[in-house]
């Protein structure tokens, strides 16, 4: 059967002229997995990076360096700001681009089609340039994904292959945890091999959140293909144009504090006193305050000063926003969600209130304190006045 899919496109975006740490992330796990897949399938499938600027064609010979087989860039004035219209359409004329592909391995030149995969960065940039791109691609995208496999899944699906059994090669599995945080969903892209829909879907497309995987130490003595892409852009593409640009910071810092003190949904039976108890706890110990990505959806009623303080995504800890390395790290009403543990793994010390002594919370942390938030930090905070108070006598 001919392929007319090949290859790994990693969207890169970059950041006042550097490579910023998601797609160097990315790009890592695109080798691993390319090397896997050609030993796997003797094939010479590539990592391709695409990267879209103004005088950034140097920035090729670092992606290659860190495991691109191949970059295609394009170097625009238009394209120095980053614009979802232009970004969209540039993006997807590369993606469709017959030529262009076959030059990144002249084995597939003649069938080449589409790419077989497509990775975006799971930040506020590339959530939204994928699902432009692969609704202009006519194609599906997986959101958020922390974990991929590629491997041949045998199946039947009444709509896609009219209840026949069914091997699907080379699929990409793409893994993200349930809102719950203690399951995992599967996401596959597939083609409609029932007669009466056919249909493929290609390229199989996902958005990696920042942090997950680890990407690949620079060798300067790597060598790949750098090929330019000369886009097609009309007046009715520089409709939308960028007067100014300022890079907002997060107003919370996760980085500096030593001790972080996050809450969960174990605040629900009251919401508003349980807050104002872990906002007095952090305060005592100087720390900053983490939620759980639950919370950031306001799933309670509480006065609009703590929704607008603490209820917000840029506190969330977890796969779905930070990572931290606190010394301490106290999770009050936590249950322990994947989620969540993935986010508060790395630190030094981890000292959990939960009720439940069954809580997954219990084998992620150093001490675990059975009780009611309500009943332990106030417990909490009396002793270390005390201890403070002893340290200033």
């Amino acid at each position: 059967m001919v392929e007319k899919y090949r290859h790994l496109y990693v969207v890169i975006e970059i950041e006042q002229g550097e490579i910023i740490p998601v797609s160097k992330e990315m790009i890592g796990e695109a080798r691993r997995l390319m090397d896997k897949f050609n030993q796997k399938y003797s094939s010479k499938e590539k990592v391709v990076g695409i990267v879209l600027g103004n005088n950034i064609k140097e920035l090729s010979k670092e992606l290659i360096e860190i495991g691109a087989d191949a970059v295609i860039y394009c170097d625009n004035p238009q394209l120095e700001e980053i614009r979802n219209t232009i970004y969209t359409k540039v993006i997807s004329q590369i993606a469709n681009d017959k030529k262009i592909g076959g030059q990144v391995e002249s084995d597939y030149a003649e069938d080449f089609t589409r790419p077989r995969y497509m990775f975006f960065a799971a930040d506020s940039i590339g959530r939204h340039l994928s699902s432009t791109v692969l609704a202009e691609l006519d194609s599906g995208l997986a959101s958020d994904i922390n974990q991929l496999v590629i491997e041949d899944i045998e199946m039947s699906h009444q709509q896609k292959t009219g209840g026949a059994k069914e091997t699907y090669e080379k699929t990409l599995e793409m893994y993200r945890p349930d809102f719950s945080g203690f399951l995992w969903t599967t996401i596959l892209c597939l083609d409609n091999r029932n007669p009466a829909f056919k249909r493929d879907y290609h390229p199989q497309a996902c958005s990696i959140i920042p942090g997950v995987f680890e990407p690949l130490e620079a060798d300067s003595k790597r060598e790949g293909q750098v090929i330019e892409f000369v886009p097609e852009i009309d007046e009715q593409d520089l409709k939308v144009k960028v007067i100014s640009r300022k890079v907002i910071q997060s107003e919370v810092d996760f980085e500096t504090p030593r001790t972080i003190v996050s809450f969960g949904r174990g605040i629900k039976d009251e919401p508003e006193k349980n807050i104002k108890l872990v906002e007095q706890l952090a305060k005592e110990l100087n720390a900053e305050v983490g939620i759980t990505l639950p919370i950031s959806k306001k799933p309670f009623s509480i006065s609009q000063s703590l929704d607008s303080k603490y209820m917000v995504p840029d506190r969330v800890i977890g796969t779905s926003g930070h990572k931290t390395s606190a010394m301490l790290y106290i999770a009050a009403g936590v249950s322990g969600a994947m989620q969540h543990v993935w986010g508060m793994k790395d630190s030094g010390f981890v000292v959990a209130i939960n009720p439940d002594e069954d809580a997954p919370i219990k084998d992620e942390c150093d001490i675990f304190i059975k009780g009611r938030m309500e009943d332990v930090i106030p417990l909490l905070i009396e002793e270390i006045k005390k201890q403070i108070q002893i340290v200033e006598a």
